[in-house]
């Protein structure tokens, strides 16, 4: 999740957007219903994660990713861009060095969650940070190569307000229809603009996956491991913020099925 990118997200993420404490009072929110990982993930099927950046797989979805231990096999890591862009003002967090760096800390953040990294399929497209919707159709035709009918998606959603998110939802979606796959959508950046019953959100396609403690610990560790996101480099603040975390630390994951 890269912070200074597009004009969608300089005009949605100002300020400290919605608080923890008014999303745990949304009434829509609570009324969302759960659903289990293998409803999510039934066995006998792939699990394909499409990631803007490195860290978006575990800001999105790493309470799911956790649940894919043993199974690691049947995991596709699909990680779009390198973030490269994530610190366009700093001398010491460079584009040369973000992408060799942050692709480094999504292997350490899968650990944290106690997959074994050597067993997934783990593919840098290699998009430009902060332009793929620029190039959305080749997204798409590297997309249909590898997804196969059954297969399960997740993906930003294709709403979420920042333009990688969007793009990617967006490719991901068309590629899922085509190939007769299931696509599980997760917002990220929405939890920053959207209000606690916001129209807006697709309330009725959303359902939660309850995190216990001990996977919830772990997701926490998972984002941690993405140093050069949540600490500062003396120049620039941290791209996670301490609320930006917490509101994606809540005991559940919201899926948009």
């Amino acid at each position: 999740m890269d912070i200074v990118k597009c004009a969608e997200a300089e005009n949605l993420i100002r300020g400290a957007g919605t608080t923890l404490a008014e999303w745990q009072a949304s009434h829509s929110l609570a009324c969302v219903p759960t659903i289990i990982h293998q409803q999510l993930i039934p066995t006998g099927h792939r699990l394909i994660v499409i990631a803007p950046h490195p860290d978006d797989e575990v800001l999105g979805c790493a309470g799911i990713l956790a649940g894919m231990r043993g199974r690691e096999a049947d995991v596709v890591m699909l990680a779009v861009t390198d973030g490269e862009a994530s610190h366009p003002c700093s001398q010491e967090r460079t584009p040369s060095r973000l992408r060799q760096q942050r692709p480094l800390e999504s292997l350490r953040a899968v650990d944290c969650l106690g997959l074994d990294a050597n067993a997934l399929d783990w593919q840098r497209l290699g998009f430009p940070d902060s332009a793929v919707a620029g190039q959305e159709d080749q997204l798409v035709e590297q997309l249909l190569e590898v997804i196969r009918p059954g297969d399960r998606l997740i993906s930003t959603w294709r709403l979420d307000g920042h333009c990688d998110h969007e793009a990617t939802g967006r490719a991901a979606a068309f590629a899922a229809s085509q190939r007769k796959a299931c696509l599980i959508e997760v917002p990220i950046w929405a939890w920053h603009w959207a209000r606690p019953n916001d129209p807006r959100i697709p309330w009725a396609r959303a359902r939660k996956l309850m995190l216990d403690a001990p996977v919830l610990a772990k997701k926490r560790r998972a984002i941690n491991a993405h140093v050069s996101q949540v600490t500062t480099d003396g120049q620039t603040p941290a791209v996670l913020d301490q609320q930006t975390i917490e509101r994606l630390l809540q005991p559940f994951e919201l899926v948009f099925l």
